[in-house]
Order: structure tokens, then C-alpha cells, then sequence
């Protein structure tokens, strides 16, 4: 072994707990040993796993974190359901402004009102003034892009 190159050795040295001030004397590089918890205060060797220590606000801050996606999750199938929902305005379906007009004009200003006319059949929105066949193509598929389900009726092709 090379002279002056290790570390002087305590055989004496002192360990303190910080937790429960427990000392006891080990053999070690360094004179004075401080530890935050020993085997006599920690949960698992004293049978108290169900004591949680709470270093820095750990725990309160994975709560929160909980908290905080399950408020994300309500947020996202809010806003789905709001997706689907009939009172949502025409409009949002981007048909264009022209189909948008004739269907306002004729008193269609809803999804629900539309997938009521289609209860009928294709035929109740084919009778509106203005609105033709490509416009009902277009119209069923929007509303089936949107997550809608489209009346029975309206499904037949009449010609």
C-alpha cells in the first residue's frame, strides 16, 4: 500500500439520528455521522408503515397533481359531450355560408332541429327551397364526423 494516500480510519466514530437523537459508534472515515432516520424511528422497523413521513411536502404536492388531472379529465369529456350536443348552431358544421342561409331561412337553425326534420326522412330537408341533394350528402356527413348518429330514416336513399 502507498503511504499517505487513504483516508484516516475512526474506530470510535459517532453516528446521531436526526430524527430520534439515537447515537451509537461504528467504525468509519469520518469522525461524526449525521443520519435523518435510523432502524429505531424508521416506519419499516418499527411497524408503523402506515406513518407517512412527509419530507417537503412531497405527499400534498402528488395531491395535488392528482387533483389536477382528474380536473383535466372532467374538463376533456365536458367538452366532448359538448361536442355532440344538438343545440350546438348549424354554422359549426362549416357547410358553407350559402347551405347555412337556406337552412336559417327555412327555420333550421339547430343540429336538433336538422336531425328532427331527418326523422322524416331525407325527403323533409330536400323539400327546403335552396337545399339539394350534394347539400344533404354533405350535411350527413358532417354530422356523422361530429360523433352524431343519424336517424334510421334519413339512412334509405330515395331518389
Amino acid at each position: 500500500m502507498k503511504k499517505d494516500i487513504h483516508p484516516e480510519y475512526y474506530p470510535e466514530a459517532t453516528v446521531i439520528c436526526g430524527s430520534c437523537g439515537a447515537t451509537w459508534t461504528t467504525g468509519s472515515t469520518q469522525k461524526e455521522i449525521r443520519t435523518e432516520v435510523c432502524s429505531n424511528c424508521h416506519p419499516f422497523y418499527t411497524g408503523q408503515q402506515q406513518r407517512i413521513l412527509d419530507r417537503e411536502g412531497q405527499v400534498d404536492r402528488f395531491y395535488k397533481r392528482l387533483q389536477a388531472r382528474q380536473e383535466y379529465l372532467e374538463d376533456q369529456k365536458a367538452k366532448e359531450e359538448e361536442k355532440v350536443s344538438p343545440d350546438r348552431a348549424i354554422s359549426e358544421l362549416g357547410l358553407g355560408t350559402r347551405v347555412d342561409n337556406v337552412l336559417e331561412e327555412a327555420g333550421i337553425k339547430t343540429i336538433a332541429d336538422v336531425l328532427e326534420r331527418l326523422e322524416g326522412g331525407e325527403q323533409a330537408l330536400l323539400e327546403v327551397s335552396g337545399f339539394g341533394r350534394k347539400s344533404l350528402i354533405d350535411l350527413k356527413k358532417a354530422l356523422r364526423q361530429q360523433g352524431y348518429k343519424i336517424p334510421e330514416a334519413a339512412e334509405e336513399i330515395t331518389v
